[in-house]
């Protein structure tokens, strides 16, 4: 474990030892901000502009041809940068595809591998887990007659916080059909141990599946070896694909057989694609999965992204963003304002292994110091009931910020700058 030194000279020193530092210039930093919401939006690459640009130039200069352009094809580009992608979530490169959003994707696969039959009815997920995974998966069970009720089986938190493993496992009963979960927690950054999921779930023969939205891009996943079956996710976060950016999608080769629950044209044999023929040829890899045709200008600023990481490792990226983390709570402790007056508490679990790539800070004010916070130029956010995420982002955020972040959360309580706030979240958090 690295031994810091602490005050505003240690995190110089960091950011001087920081074999990632150079990639901060590669990104458009937000002038008089410290931004630590790269797990809501990541800040945007420089050369997103350069890909957005050359889709909007193969628009104007080539019109329907650029679908085929021999530079840069339309019509493969899915594939293209789903196969830039499958080093980052350990898979190969024709099991990823960037395609759709984050919850179309998400009813696909479950649509694809929820075959609820004889005792075998029931989906295992968590009461932790994002909103909308949970709305689908209750529209899923809905799709095929049953009552979520009783077929949506939420393991419990044992603390509000965090989802113990041992818990998830003694819910794998003989009834469950499906299992999805987080990789990491969007509240609390807790990191599942997927490898030890999967492999159980494989010896129940369960299908399981994981939404790595709150994972990609921070954390190295081995998703094919693993055992993994099939997952989604954004990357409009730590990828930095832009807002709305074009999502993800994961399916385990030994899969590629399986029919698509929601069958669409762009899935198709991409040799068959334009026979116009009624009878529907899936395409062999995860691009089997996708719908309707890719939405170019959300997708192409995602390319200069993938080259970053690409340059950058995701090894590295994981060791810096747990190097930024940990001296975070070692500045909190440090400077004591984990004690009266300043009654901050740590959320998210200490060990390297089950920590993702943000810091979950409570507080009973949280909401109000948050608005100071951004009064200050600092951007985190609020998540109910009272946490403030930070998330520092290994390609750009610096470990002088980390330190700044603090010296201000010491100070909103000091001058009790929260107070002129009310403890409320505003209506996007």
């Amino acid at each position: 474990m690295t031994v810091f030194k602490g005050g505003k000279e240690g995190a110089l020193e960091l950011d001087r030892q920081d074999p990632l530092a150079k990639f901060r210039e590669r990104f458009y930093i937000l002038a008089g901000k410290i931004y630590m919401d790269g797990n809501s939006l990541g800040l945007m690459p420089k050369t997103g502009d350069k890909y957005l640009q050359k889709v909007l130039d193969q628009w104007r200069s080539l019109g329907i041809d650029g679908w085929l352009d021999e530079e840069n094809p339309w019509f493969y580009y899915g594939e293209k940068l789903g196969g830039m992608q499958a080093p980052l979530v350990g898979a190969e490169p024709d099991e990823v595809v960037v395609t759709g959003s984050t919850t179309v994707n998400l009813h696909n696969l479950v649509g694809t591998f929820y075959r609820p039959a004889g005792k075998r009815t029931k989906i295992l997920a968590d009461e932790l887990n994002f909103p909308s995974d949970i709305y689908a998966l209750k529209s899923q069970v809905e799709s095929k007659g049953l009552d979520p009720e009783r077929h949506l089986v939420l393991v419990k938190s044992r603390d509000g916080r965090i989802i113990e493993e041992e818990d998830i496992l003694a819910a794998m009963d003989e009834d469950i059909a499906l299992i999805l979960l987080p990789a990491v927690y969007y509240r609390s950054g807790q990191l599942l141990d997927m490898e030890l999921l999967s492999k159980k779930a494989g010896e129940k023969a369960i299908p399981i599946g994981f939404d790595c939205s709150h994972s990609v891009g921070a954390v190295p996943h081995r998703l094919s070896s693993w055992g993994v079956d099939f997952a989604v996710w954004c990357n409009y976060k730590y990828m930095s694909g832009g807002p709305g950016a074009t999502a993800g999608l994961y399916v385990n080769r030994k899969h590629f057989r399986k029919a698509s629950s929601l069958a669409g044209w762009w899935g198709c044999d991409k040799e068959k694609q334009f026979d116009m023929a009624l009878e529907f040829k899936k395409a062999e890899g995860a691009g089997g999965w996708q719908i309707g045709t890719p939405p170019l200008l959300s997708t192409a600023p995602l390319e200069g992204s993938l080259q970053i990481f690409a340059e950058a490792g995701i090894e590295k990226i994981r060791e810096k963003s747990l190097k930024l983390t940990d001296f975070f709570v070692f500045l909190l402790e440090e400077e004591g304002l984990t004690d009266p007056p300043y009654n901050y508490r740590v959320g998210t679990p200490r060990e390297a292994r089950r920590r993702g790539g943000h810091l979950a800070v409570e507080h009973d004010n949280a909401a109000s110091i948050t608005k100071a916070l951004k009064e200050r130029g600092v951007i985190p956010d609020f998540r109910p009931p009272g946490i403030i995420r930070f998330a520092p982002a290994a390609l750009y955020s610096t470990f002088d910020e980390v330190w700044q972040v603090v010296c201000h959360l010491k100070e909103i309580i000091d001058e009790k700058e929260h107070d002129r706030h009310e403890n409320i979240r505003n209506t996007i958090a």
